[in-house]
This record gives structure tokens, sequence and C-alpha cells, in this order.
């Protein structure tokens, strides 16, 4: 696999006031039978931080709007390929509350993700226990239900 630069990504595991965590379920617009669920966020634009980067993302993708994330949660770094070409990204993960599932602005998804998009779902554990789909990252369930680590944890997908 040829080399590529990592690119930064910011994630939110947004949870509700009953503890229920807020996915993205999405597909490969080229690849229909291939879907997953994965928290909101996406790559930091230039200039940005990964709390700004965090924050913008969250309410682009669902509306919802923050002015403060929790501790970093994980750092995740992944390589795959999607659309024809090699990815090599490193996510930081942030906790967020928020006291309510409905959106306060309107949602403002990027072309690509509008092409990917199947749907929002709030999952509480139980149900992210008996999910089938794929999840990223895949061991989120477990991570939702342990306890909050002093550091961030590392990830490697």
């Amino acid at each position: 696999m040829p080399t590529t630069l990592p690119r930064r990504c910011a994630r939110v595991l947004l949870l509700d006031p009953t503890d229920r965590v807020l996915l993205i379920h999405a597909l490969g617009p080229h690849q229909p039978d291939h879907h997953w669920w994965e928290l909101p966020g996406g790559g930091l634009d230039p200039g940005e931080t990964l709390h700004q980067a965090a924050l913008r993302e969250l309410a682009e993708e669902t509306g919802i709007l923050l002015d403060t994330l929790g501790p970093e949660l994980w750092t995740r770094e992944s390589r795959f390929r999607y659309q024809d070409r090699d990815h090599h990204r490193i996510e930081h993960v942030f906790l967020a509350r928020t006291t309510t599932t409905d959106p306060q602005a309107p949602v403002r998804p990027t072309a690509n993700e509008k092409a990917g998009l199947i749907e929002r779902r709030w999952w509480s554990a139980h149900d992210l226990q008996q999910c089938r789909d794929k999840l990223l990252p895949a061991n989120l369930p477990q991570l939702l239900t342990g306890q909050l680590a002093p550091t961030p944890l590392t990830l490697t997908h």
C-alpha cells in the first residue's frame, strides 16, 4: 500500500441525558453494501484545533450545538481504502453531553456525507452491544461501557 500522510480528525462521543450515544450510519457511495456506524466528526480545517473541529463537525453533521467538550477519550489510527483511494487517519475522540437530542441548527453535510448518509440514531449501551453492523471503532460497545481512563487510550484499526 502506498504511503499516505495521516489526516488528523476529531470525533465526538455524544451522550444524551439517558446516556445514549449518537451514531451516524454511512455507506460507501459506490459500494452500497459496505456500510458502518460511526461517531460524528471529521477532518480539521486549516488553522483549526481539535476542539474547534470536533464542535464544528458535530454541528454540521447533526445540528447539535455545544460550547464545550469533555475529556479526550481515545485516539485511533486507521488505514483503509475508500473510493479507490488509500487513507490514513488519526482520530481524536472527545466526550460530550447534550441536554437535548433535537438539532438546534440546520444540518450542513458535505457532498460526500450527503452521498453516504443513511441515518442518525441514538443508541443505548445495550442496543449497541446487540448491533451486528460494522462499528467504528469495532470495540465501541466495550469502550462505551468501560471506565474513563485518566489519559486517552490509543486504539489501532
